[in-house]
């Protein structure tokens, strides 16, 4: 006897990935889509006089919700054709309707409309995620704005900003996200109802040759699903390329993912940040002292999957034959919900990392304190000129110890530049302003003010467009 652990299951779908994108892309939202898609088809037929009864309609949905799954794996086996199973499967629970179930519909018609259904719904359900991502480190650059740390470029010491600084450009990537998701959602069209080849032929036929009742019935189901317009023109399935430009934003968010966890992952090294950490959690199990950034890594490892699924829409896109091919369908069925569960759940660790994200302002200040002085060095010259010493002569001397301050530093010592500075005789003049021009808040430039400006001219306005988005707890079950 076997049971679940017997059989490989997705990650994506038992550890990492919301319940509420799980259930979007689960099979019963799959066929119950196909058939809201079935009924909707019935009911415009109907309204539009071709022969669907009020109680055959009555019949389905009666039935919508009841699906038998093991009858339909029993029919599948029989017919190989996943559609006509669930078609016949239904038909047996509403016989009286069985003959007008997918009436002069293409299979295509459920499962691409329904992907359709499925990729809206999806979207929204992202873009709640990042609005709430947002939020989070809108408060977080808010709060830091003024916190001057060490700035890096290369991994090596650069000039001074500050960690709210640092943290906005995490935040101007994820707002540029959410505005590419605004556009791609307005770029989810309904594929409507076309038929085999897209000539709406069947449906022509079926309407004795009424133009005008084809072009109203795939109004009608068009509106039933809740879209505003349809594909002008389409083969068998949707233009592919569709799904390329939707998971383009997705490949994005994961882009915008894995540099905030990389840089938390870096500054954690360095002890100046760290994500949460629960009081039972085990960092390692052979070092018990280790703190690892194991939420951050595995922004990581799942945003590398998910950029890397965008080459499977891309060669999907490229490889249609005429009005349709079915070597799209299997690769399909896994890439798009992976990238959309992979999204999902790099979106809930990134919301919990940057709600409970830890600042240690001591490490952060002795950090930046023990480069300063090379920082410095062209402020304290120019205090120098202007108290009379040449510029020559302290540009040579500072030139000099800080050479030696180097060597001592790679000896293991604390940085001493300053003390040897302050005992130099050619900086004299200004020995007792040592501390007012090392100042940490004169190196940071406008950091501060470009936090704010930043927040105030594109952030808060963004997510007064969105504030009908309530943020939720973000769902981490390992």
């Amino acid at each position: 006897m076997t049971d679940a652990h017997d059989n490989w299951e997705s990650p994506l779908s038992t550890r990492y990935a919301s319940a509420a994108m799980r259930r979007n892309f689960s099979a019963r939202q799959r066929v119950l889509t196909w058939r809201r898609l079935w009924l909707a088809l019935a009911e415009a037929q109907h309204e539009l006089g071709l022969g669907v009864t009020e109680a055959q309609l009555a019949e389905l949905h009666a039935t919508l919700e009841d699906i038998d799954f093991a009858r339909a794996a029993e029919l599948e086996a029989e017919l190989r054709h996943d559609v006509m199973a669930h078609v016949h499967a239904w038909g047996e629970l509403a016989p009286g309707a069985r003959g007008i179930l997918h009436l002069g519909a293409t299979s295509c018609f459920v499962t691409d409309n329904a992907d359709l259904v499925i990729l809206r719904d999806g979207v929204r359900t992202i873009r709640g995620l990042l609005v709430g991502v947002i939020r989070e480190l809108r408060e977080f650059c808010l709060r830091h704005k003024d916190l001057p740390c060490l700035g890096r470029t290369h991994y090596q010491p650069a000039q001074a900003t500050t960690i709210g600084k640092r943290a906005s450009l995490w935040l101007q990537d994820f707002v540029f996200n959410l505005e590419d998701l605004d556009q791609a959602e307005a770029k989810i069209r309904f594929r409507g109802v076309r038929g085999t080849t897209g000539t709406q032929a069947s449906f022509l036929q079926l309407f004795d040759g009424d133009d005008e009742k084809v072009r109203e019935l795939d109004r009608c189901v068009t509106r039933a699903l809740g879209f505003q317009s349809a594909f002008g023109v389409s083969g068998q399935t949707y233009p592919r390329q569709l799904d390329f430009r939707v998971c383009q934003v997705l490949s994005g968010i994961a882009q915008s993912a894995s540099k905030f966890a990389l840089d938390v992952r870096l500054a954690s090294g360095e002890r100046e940040l760290e994500e949460p950490f629960g009081t039972q959690q085990i960092g390692s199990s052979a070092m018990p002292w280790k703190r690892n950034p194991m939420r951050s890594e595995r922004i990581g490892a799942i945003a590398r999957h998910v950029i890397t699924l965008l080459d499977d829409t891309a060669h999907t896109a490229a490889n249609q034959w005429f009005e349709r091919t079915l070597d799209d369908s299997a690769n399909r069925r896994m890439s798009l919900p992976e990238m959309f569960l992979g999204t999902d759940a790099i979106l809930q660790l990134v919301s919990n990392v940057a709600a409970g994200l830890q600042v240690h302002e001591a490490v952060v200040t002795r950090r930046l304190t023990s480069e300063l002085p090379f920082l410095a060095t062209e402020h304290l010259l120019m205090a120098a000129v202007r108290a009379g010493v040449d510029r020559q002569d302290a540009h040579e001397r500072i030139r000099v110890l800080a050479r030696e301050a180097s060597e001592a530093i790679h000896r293991g010592e604390d940085n001493p530049l300053v003390r040897l500075i302050a005992a130099d005789a050619t900086f004299a003049p200004i020995a007792g302003e040592l501390e007012r021009i090392l100042d940490p808040h004169a190196f940071v430039g406008r950091a501060p003010k470009q936090v704010e400006e930043y927040v105030r001219d594109e952030v808060d306005p963004l997510l007064e467009r969105h504030a009908e988005l309530r943020s939720t707890a973000a769902e981490i079950r390992v």
